[in-house]
């Protein structure tokens, strides 16, 4: 082992964040060559009002080796086909984002160009029905893929939902038998080098100093770590996002859980709903610049489905990002490096993204500031493709029935989101950048779902003859129903493969 190598790693905070940190940091590094060690507060807690993910998930669970059935009884979780939106772009407007595309390449052109041209003709055919996915999270089925790429059961991804307290502990478990060293406390303050402004030490309520190479800052929004040691600067974005506050509580449920998240667009924001095994977990996102908290309490309960099992506790974020994720030996995950509001379930994504970028730009104590450089422009990229597919949901409404949508239907939008929307209204294809997050399928599901359509299609789609392409696709589409029936219940799958123990 070379001298300059990592030693000891600490990461600050425990929840989510904390654990997935410490599972993919024990995963990859040697016990005996570096130890790692995670301090959290039982009395600070975790926000656990259900989680929604995406398919990614399934990666992080088979980097780690965790048997996915044993994942979901553990953390009472269930499937995640997508997101169904209500009321967006206009109220009584129903799309849906899954995780899956439209089907195959017609002629190398992308289905959804086929779907134009005969929209334009007359069908009312919504793009949705072209979605197996949506076929099935309609008719509350779920199996997971066929091996078969011949099989129309075949090009889907799922993801899941789960209760996040239990979660954490689950990865607590995995984590703490790979060598993970846990320390009850509350951090108070951090020791900075004098001669390098690296940060030496940690120090817990109970006085005692914890010194150790590198630090991950989990501590959520508070930045502990990287904004209050560091002053490393924070990139508000709520021009763009203007959601700031949240109300959450979890509710009985009230029926099977469906295999998707609902989110349903309110006067001053959206309002999620997870289903869960045992309850169901339900937030209001909503912008303070256009309603109170008690106006947003009352809406939020009004609309909850079931009973209320907690009080509705009121959350305060900033979207947006640290103007640095690493700053010199501290990496800022999950909310301490920043949050973009929970819309399309990207928090988790960017707390695996974010760590596994931290394995592959491992540094040693030389610091070389050019690998943490490198870190921050791959991780800036990365939030800002998302934000700006999160904005698009946002911008593409009609509704002028409220401030808050006046407001999204009017605002300036980043240059990297316009140029996105420019070019789909001119050719109906999608630019794609950098570390994109979501390729044109899912832009499409959120431009076509709010009625945003291109000025034309593909012109080489005239090529077909109309007929057989409208007798090709009215067959793709009996394809996907007859695949999605043949599937169980979402339900009867979960108690036959995954049933959690009673809670």
């Amino acid at each position: 082992m070379s001298d300059q190598a990592i030693q000891s790693i600490l990461i600050v905070g425990g929840g989510t964040a904390g654990w997935i940190s410490a599972a993919v940091l024990s995963r990859f590094l040697d016990p005996a060559r570096c130890t790692i060690t995670l301090i959290e507060s039982e009395e600070i807690g975790t926000i656990g009002v259900g989680e929604a993910t995406v398919p990614l998930m399934q990666h992080l669970n088979g980097l780690l080796g965790i048997d996915e059935r044993e994942f979901v009884k553990a953390t009472q979780g269930s499937f995640k086909l997508g997101i169904e939106f209500r009321d967006w772009g206009t109220i009584g407007n129903t799309h849906f984002h899954g995780f899956g595309d439209y089907g195959d390449a017609i002629e190398g052109i992308a289905p959804h160009h086929h779907w134009l041209k005969l929209r334009g003709q007359g069908d009312t055919t919504p793009i949705d029905d072209y979605s197996l996915p949506y076929a099935m999270a309609r008719r509350g089925r779920f199996a997971p893929p066929s091996p078969d790429p011949a099989s129309q059961q075949h090009f889907y991804r799922y993801a899941f939902h789960f209760d996040a307290l239990l979660y954490a502990r689950f990865l607590r478990n995995y984590a703490e038998k790979r060598g993970v060293r846990r320390i009850e406390g509350r951090v108070v303050d951090a020791r900075l080098d004098g001669e390098s402004g690296r940060i030496a030490a940690v120090v817990t309520q109970d006085g005692q100093s914890h010194a150790a190479d590198l630090f991950v800052d989990c501590s959520g929004f508070r930045g502990l770590l990287i904004e209050e040691a560091l002053g490393t600067g924070y990139e508000d974005w709520r021009h763009w996002l203007p959601c700031d506050s949240a109300v959450v509580a979890p509710s009985t449920l009230a029926g099977p859980p469906t295999p998707h998240t609902v989110s349903t667009a309110r006067e001053a924001g959206w309002q999620w709903r997870i289903p869960l095994q045992h309850r169901m977990g339900n937030g209001y996102v909503y912008s303070s610049r256009f309603t109170d908290d008690a106006r947003a309490r009352e809406l939020f309960t009004a609309n909850v489905e079931g009973e209320l099992l907690a009080d509705p506790r009121v959350l305060r974020f900033t979207t947006g990002r640290r103007r640095k994720f690493w700053n010199g030996n501290c990496v800022a995950i999950g909310l301490a490096g920043g949050f973009m509001e929970p819309l399309e379930s990207t928090s988790i994504q960017l707390i695996q993204t974010g760590i596994a970028r931290l394995i592959e730009y491992f540094p040693d104590r030389n610091w070389d500031p050019r690998i943490a450089e490198e870190y921050n422009r791959v991780t800036t990229s990365e939030f800002e493709r998302i934000r700006d597919f999160l904005i698009l949901h946002y911008c593409l409404t009609r509704r002028d029935d409220a401030p808050l949508w006046d407001y999204c239907r009017t605002m300036e939008v980043p240059d990297t989101l316009r140029h996105k929307i420019e070019m789909f209204r001119a050719t109906g294809r999608v630019p794609l950048l950098s570390e994109e997050s979501y390729q044109e399928p899912s832009w499409v599901a959120i431009f076509a779902g709010n009625g945003f359509l291109p000025d034309r299609y593909d012109p080489l789609v005239d090529r077909l003859d109309p007929e057989r392409l409208r007798a090709g696709l009215a067959h793709r589409r009996q394809q996907l129903v007859r695949a999605a029936e043949a599937m169980p219940p979402h339900e009867i799958f979960i108690r036959h493969c995954c049933q959690a123990e009673a809670a």
